[in-house]
């Protein structure tokens, strides 16, 4: 089987394959910012049906703490994409916890804006 493949490529297994042919995640959680952590009870469950990109997360998780989306895309070189399916997977089975963005968990308030603003005007 001859085929080109882009430099640095060294993936033999297609993304299609990785996310089991599904091209959108079952929950619409992940943007780019979204943090994601191992759950408090990930040590405790089973990773006997997970795959090995599932794993790779999980390995990423442990090793480098909370990782924003684009971040683990860019350490296992998988497509967004395809990572926000597999993170979804993890999600379910309890072994991942997404943060909140900060812009979604704090309103702003207008006087502490005020005062933000006054401050910088005293530098």
């Amino acid at each position: 089987m001859s085929g080109a493949r882009q430099a640095g490529d060294d993936r033999l297994v297609r993304t299609y394959v990785v996310t089991g042919g599904r091209s959108a995640p079952s929950r619409n959680t992940f943007d780019h910012i979204t943090l994601i952590s191992l759950s408090a009870s990930a040590g405790h469950l089973s990773r006997a049906h997970l795959n090995p990109e599932h794993l790779s997360i999980l390995r990423a998780l442990t090793a480098k703490g909370a990782q924003a989306v684009a971040e683990l895309s860019a350490l296992l070189r998988l497509p967004v994409s395809a990572l926000r399916i597999l993170l979804a997977d993890l999600m379910e089975s309890g072994h991942i916890t997404p943060q909140r963005r900060m812009t979604e968990t704090t309103t702003l308030d207008r006087a502490l804006l005020e005062e933000v603003l006054a401050g910088l005007h005293r530098l």
